[in-house]
C-alpha cells in the first residue's frame, strides 16, 4: 500500500478520534489533522477530510432520523467496524512495514547492483572507447584493403582480358600449327611408305641373293665334306695297306735270308706306298685349305651382302622430314 493511502486512513482515524474527544466535525481543519499525523501532503489530507466530513454529515443525518435504539445499534456496529478496521489497519501496517523493509533491502541490493553495473558500464565505456579507436584503425585498414582489392580486381580484369586475347591468338596459332602438322605428317607418312616399299623391295632382293649364296655355300661345304670323307676313306685304306705291308715286312724279316728278293721288292713297294702316303697327305692338306678358302669366301660374301643391303636402302632418294 502507498504512503498516500496510509495518509488517508490516518486522516479518517484522527478525525474520528478528535470527534469522539469532543471536537465538532466542522472544527476539524487540515492543520489540526497534519499536526496530529505529521505525514502526507495537505492536499491529500484536505481531500480525505472533506470526504470524511460529508460521510459524517450523512451518517449523523441518518442517525437523527432513526429511532434511538436503531441509532444506538448502528453506532455499535460502527464502533465494531471501526475496531475491526483498526485491527485490519494494524495488520496491514505490519505487512506494509515488512514489505517496506524487504523492499528497502532489495533497494539496497539494487543500489549495490546498480553501483556495480555503473562501474561495469564505466569499464565497458572505457573498453568501448578503446574498441572505437581500434575500430577506427581497422576501418582505415579495411578502406585501404578495399582500395587495394579494387586495384587488384581492375588489374585482374585487365589481365583476364589480355589472357583471353592471348588465348584466342594462341588457339588460332595452334589450329594453324595443327593443320600444318597434319599436312607434314601426311607427307612424311607417304614418304615413309614409299621408302618402306623401296627398302622392302631391296631387302627381298638381298634376301634372295643371300639365299642363293647360302645355297651355293652349303653345296660347296657339302662337296668339301664329301671330298674329305673320300680322303678319310682313302687314308684308312692306305693305313690298312700299310699295316698289312708292315706285317708282311715282319714275316719277310723272319725269312730274310731266303726272301731278300722279296724284301727288296717289298721295300720298293713300301717306298712307293710312302710316296703315295705323302701324296695323300699333301692332297688332304690341299683339300683342307680349299675348305677353309671356301668358308672364308662364303663369310665374305655374306658380309658384303649384309653391308650392301642397308647401303642400297640409304641410297634411295630420301625426303626431308
Amino acid at each position: 500500500m502507498s504512503r498516500i493511502s496510509d495518509t488517508r486512513l490516518r486522516t479518517r482515524e484522527t478525525a474520528s478520534r478528535l470527534v469522539a474527544a469532543g471536537k465538532r466535525p466542522h472544527e476539524l481543519t487540515v492543520d489540526l489533522i497534519y499536526a496530529e499525523i505529521r505525514q502526507g501532503s495537505r492536499t491529500t489530507i484536505n481531500d480525505e477530510l472533506k470526504q470524511w466530513k460529508d460521510e459524517k454529515t450523512r451518517s449523523d443525518a441518518l442517525a437523527s432520523q432513526l429511532p434511538p435504539a436503531v441509532a444506538d445499534a448502528m453506532l455499535g456496529i460502527w464502533a465494531v467496524a471501526v475496531e475491526h478496521g483498526e485491527k485490519v489497519y494494524d495488520a496491514r501496517v505490519a505487512e506494509l512495514e515488512q514489505a517496506t523493509a524487504h523492499a528497502e533491502s532489495r533497494a539496497a541490493e539494487a543500489l549495490e547492483a546498480r553501483a556495480a553495473a555503473e562501474e561495469t558500464l564505466r569499464l565497458r565505456e572505457v573498453e568501448l572507447g578503446a574498441l572505437g579507436e581500434q575500430i577506427a584503425v581497422l576501418k582505415q585498414q579495411l578502406d585501404a584493403a578495399n582500395a587495394r582489392a579494387e586495384e587488384t580486381r581492375i588489374r585482374a580484369e585487365t589481365l583476364e582480358a589480355q589472357r583471353n586475347t592471348e588465348r584466342e591468338i594462341a588457339d588460332t596459332r595452334l589450329r594453324e600449327l595443327g593443320t600444318e602438322h597434319e599436312k607434314a605428317i601426311a607427307a612424311l607418312r607417304a614418304s615413309l611408305e614409299t621408302r618402306d616399299a623401296a627398302f622392302q623391295s631391296e631387302l627381298d632382293k638381298a634376301t634372295q641373293r643371300m639365299e642363293g649364296v647360302q645355297k651355293h655355300m652349303m653345296q660347296q661345304i657339302s662337296e668339301a665334306r664329301e671330298e674329305r670323307r673320300r680322303a678319310d676313306v682313302l687314308a684308312t685304306s692306305l693305313q690298312q695297306r700299310n699295316e698289312t705291308l708292315l706285317g708282311e715286312l715282319g714275316a719277310a724279316r723272319v725269312t730274310q735270308a731266303s726272301q731278300e728278293d722279296a724284301l727288296r721288292a717289298a721295300q720298293r713297294e713300301n717306298a712307293a706306298l710312302a710316296r703315295e702316303r705323302a701324296e695323300w697327305q699333301r692332297e688332304r692338306e690341299s683339300l683342307e685349305s680349299r675348305l677353309i678358302a671356301i668358308r672364308n669366301r662364303s663369310r665374305a660374301k655374306l658380309k658384303r651382302v649384309a653391308v650392301a643391303a642397308p647401303g642400297r636402302a640409304r641410297g634411295l632418294p630420301a625426303q626431308k622430314e
